[in-house]
């Protein structure tokens, strides 16, 4: 039965001896498409079996075939034309079963052109259920879709079944591994190549010497150097210029030149290569210098060469060659190259000219995440940290999603300034966002609360991390030395050892907490550490043990390790300057300042404020008016409030109680209360109620809840016998709700530290301790020597002073370093308050008898007693 319209349509036939009616719609690529009528009738074949039954036979076949041929060609006709929507509503109207490989292959790249995974992941599911065959053309279609559309993982899996000796294939998945940063897996394709004899080409090559460079795998990377010029490739352009780029990142900066100076073709990217691995190794000058050298021979320059100059200009500071390259980039019609725009936010940001940067970020037509990172560095770096974190909540609100490098720079910028609640908001930000398990992102994290003194967050994000680096460790161990908490940092590193090998920052953070305790066995024992694994050849670490061995009362041995230093900077000659003034050798410290000067190093702020300490503490009046002249007339350096500090603590140690305060006075910046202070220990040295009286009216209006300075004047009025007067600052106190810090001394004895606090009879030594002391106070008074009555601070007789003196915290700690150390060995003693006049006197008596130095340490300077005298000479 056939379906046909009433009126009887004409045949004829075409060229290619098809038979088509009129109401029928020729076709170019030969289907014929039948328009249709208003009206069909059913009827019986018999009407044509005469005039046309083998016709309409083959008809009917040849109208099959044609159908399936058009589908066909009109499918990869849509694909010529990139219109995947026609190609894929056309696939859905044709049978699948007869769909051509060509046209596979075709949608195929067009899905890859496009990034439409979804379409190909449906033109996948058709093959596989037509049961097409997965191999070669196709396969690699498939792989190429996969790749292309970024489903790495699916291309993988499809390119490990279908067996392919196209390089091309191996090539791109080799570079889309490295573009994730899975250098490893791309080279283990490299190696798979070689076993089964893939014919390589210069992408591959150049691919590899990339992902060696990145891994930092030198003697690989050489070796593949070898083998690559032995296959005949020494001379591509491509290839040699990424094997300059390989031996730029393994810091082989001479083998890079080499090569450099031997390619014959150079290109502009051989110029780049070389101007961008010069200044990431830290040698701007070259790349600079190279800039120059490109200009003069006419090489053409690109972007790329504009923002490795900038680069450079970044890092020496080349301001004025910047804004010239700048200006040229303007004119080249690069203005609006995000890269390029981002370059010179990151120059004039780092050259401290924040208005250009500013001017370029406003005028930017797009900004990305490095754009905005880069301007809130900048603010960070110049200290406006509040413009920072609201320059990083304006990036949120424009939508720009922060990277891991916004999130650690604006925790930097709040760590800068201590903004430990805004920090706390970013932390907020980390944990919504799901960033916590960042490696970088925690460590800046601990960084911002241990800057803020909030060591107890740092330790909850240390605590939580489940892979901590080197620098996470480092980090927490410098925190609490830094934050005064040395046991906690000592305690952090005997862990730290259990987990991961330290290394030179490791000691340069944990030897300030030795020096803090003045544990001089445990700086001891890292020295050694330090010494067995090379670390004094870095000089922090040098000065760090310097450092600690001045504040552990090993004067002689800091000298030793300073002298020690190949290359000695300015923090070298500042350390040991301070060391000799804390020990009171105030003329070694100025002739290390001479030194040092000779040497060709110039003083800066801290230097002089080291060598005013040492004038100080030394009772050095002259030279220290000297080195203050000095500092402003001859260094330019403008006194500030630290410097105007030992000015007055030097002139009120040497008695001029009343030039300290017109000086005061005269001063052209605000005292703060640290000034103040200075001269109200004066007046307890030189006994002047009256002055102390008028100078802590100033100390508790600058710093009403600094217990120190109540209790200093108590001290003054109890030194005077003025007990109603000593009552009634105790009530202030009191009503205030401030508590005293108690005062305690400690020394360490075969690794073991021992505490005492005044009084203290806890020890197990007590007894023996109290009846050596005993000992010594009889003796003293049979050579003359009588207790200072004044320094018991208390309203009793004689008797109960003296029984008051004896306990006092260093007393007991010394007597025990006498009772428990071999005989000769020096005693060291730490206490965390200024040493008492009666017990200073004690310390210079016990000495003598003894014949053993003692060493003392309090919170403001070293006495070293020696056969009855001190260090101080009596300046303390």
């Amino acid at each position: 039965m056939l379906l046909i319209s009433p009126t009887t349509p004409n045949l004829w036939v075409s060229p290619h001896n098809q038979i088509h009616r009129e109401n029928s719609l020729p076709y170019s690529n030969g289907f014929i498409f039948f328009r249709p009528s208003s009206k069909t009738t059913l009827v019986s074949s018999n009407l044509y079996h005469s005039c046309a039954a083998v016709g309409t036979s083959v008809l009917l076949n040849e109208t099959t075939d044609n159908k399936i041929r058009n589908y066909n060609i009109e499918i990869c006709r849509f694909c010529e034309l990139c219109n995947l929507r026609s190609a894929m509503e056309l696939i859905d109207q044709s049978p699948k079963a007869d769909l051509e490989l060509r046209t596979y292959c075709s949608v195929l790249q067009l899905c890859a052109d496009l990034k439409s995974i979804q379409d190909g992941r449906r033109i996948h599911s058709i093959i596989r259920s037509n049961g097409v065959e997965i191999d070669g053309v196709l396969g690699s279609k498939l792989v190429f879709m996969y790749v292309t559309c970024g489903d790495l993982r699916e291309g993988r899996r499809l390119f490990d079944k279908v067996a392919n000796e196209k390089v091309f294939l191996w090539n791109l998945l080799m570079n889309e591994y490295a573009k994730i940063g899975s250098f490893r897996e791309s080279l283990s394709l490299f190696k798979r190549m070689r076993e089964l004899g893939i014919e390589m080409n210069s992408y591959t090559f150049s691919c590899v010497m990339k992902c060696y460079g990145a891994l930092g795998r030198v003697e690989e990377g050489e070796g593949v150097h070898g083998y690559l010029l032995r296959l005949g490739f020494g001379s591509y352009n491509t290839v040699v210029n990424s094997l300059i780029a390989f031996y730029f990142k393994c810091k082989r900066v001479e083998t890079a030149r080499k090569l450099f100076d031997e390619l014959g073709d150079r290109d502009v990217i051989s110029w780049n290569s070389m101007i961008s691995g010069y200044v990431s190794n830290c040698l701007p000058d070259k790349g600079l210098e190279l800039f120059k050298q490109m200009l003069l021979l006419g090489i053409n320059t690109d972007l790329a060469t504009v923002v490795s100059v900038v680069a450079g200009c970044s890092y020496t500071g080349m301001l004025l060659l910047g804004r010239t390259l700048h200006g040229y980039a303007i004119k080249a019609s690069l203005g609006r190259e995000l890269t390029l725009n981002n370059s010179l936010l990151d120059m004039y940001s780092k050259s401290g000219d924040l208005n250009s940067s500013v001017r370029v970020f406003e005028t930017m037509h797009e900004r990305s995440v490095v754009s905005w990172t880069s301007m809130i560095a900048g603010y960070a770096r110049e200290g406006l940290s509040d413009r920072s974190i609201s320059l990083f909540h304006e990036m949120e609100k424009e939508g720009i999603s922060p990277d891991i490098f916004a999130i650690t720079t604006v925790l930097h910028a709040c760590a800068y300034t201590g903004l430990l609640e805004n920090g706390k908001d970013i932390h907020n930000y980390i944990k919504e966002n799901k960033m916590q398990s960042d490696l970088f992102v925690s460590n800046a994290l601990m960084d911002m609360y241990a800057k803020c003194a909030s060591m107890g967050d740092a330790h909850s994000v240390f605590s939580e991390m489940q892979v901590k680096d080197i620098v996470s460790w480092n980090t927490m161990i410098g925190g609490y030395s830094k934050n005064s908490l040395p046991n906690e940092a000592l305690n952090l590193f005997v862990e730290m050892q259990h987990n991961t090998k330290p290394n030179g920052i490791t000691m340069a953070c944990i030897l300030p907490a030795c020096s803090s305790l003045a544990a001089l066995e445990r700086g001891r024992e890292i020295h050694g550490h330090v010494l067995r694994n090379r670390f004094s050849l870095d000089r922090h670490v040098a000065n760090a043990l310097v450092d600690m061995y001045v504040k552990c009362g090993a004067l002689g041995l800091a000298r030793l390790i300073f002298n020690l230093i190949p290359k000695k900077d300015l923090v070298s000659w500042t350390v040991m300057i301070a060391g000799y003034g804390m020990h009171g050798y105030g003329s070694e410290a100025i002739a290390a300042f001479s030194e040092m000067r000779n040497s060709g190093i110039e003083p800066d702020e801290v230097s002089f404020i080291s060598i005013l300490y040492a004038c100080s503490h030394s009772g050095l009046l002259d030279e220290g008016w000297e080195f203050f002249n000095m500092m402003r007339n001859n260094c330019s350096i403008e006194p500030k409030l630290e410097h105007y500090a030992c000015m007055v603590d030097l002139l009120a140690r040497t008695g001029n109680l009343s030039k300290a305060y017109r000086f005061i006075e005269m001063m052209p910046i605000e005292p703060d209360a640290t000034i103040w202070g200075a001269l109200l220990c004066g007046c307890r040295i030189y006994p002047d109620v009256k002055l102390a009286e008028k100078v802590a009216e100033h100390v508790f209006e600058l710093e009403p809840e600094n217990t120190g300075y109540y209790v200093l004047l108590a001290n003054i009025y109890a030194e005077a016998e003025k007990w109603e007067e000593v009552k009634r600052l105790r009530e202030r106190i009191g009503r205030r709700g401030l508590k005293k810090n108690p005062g305690c001394s400690w020394i360490e004895i075969k690794g073991k530290v021992h505490i005492f606090v005044a009084g203290d009879s806890s020890h197990p030594q007590a007894n023996r301790i109290k009846l050596l002391l005993r000992r010594m106070r009889t003796r003293m008074k049979e050579e003359g020597y009588f207790p200072k009555m004044r320094y018991a601070l208390i309203k009793a007789d004689d008797m109960e002073k003296e029984m008051a003196l004896c306990g006092h915290s260093e007393k007991l700690a010394m007597a025990l370093g006498i009772l428990s150390l071999p005989p000769g060995k020096t005693v060291r003693v730490t206490k965390n308050l200024r040493v008492c006049g009666d017990c200073h006197e004690m310390a210079k008596f016990m000495s003598k008898v003894v014949k053993r130095e003692i060493i003392l340490r309090d919170s403001n300077r070293f006495h070293h007693f020696k056969d009855g005298s001190c260090s101080c000479r009596g300046h303390w």
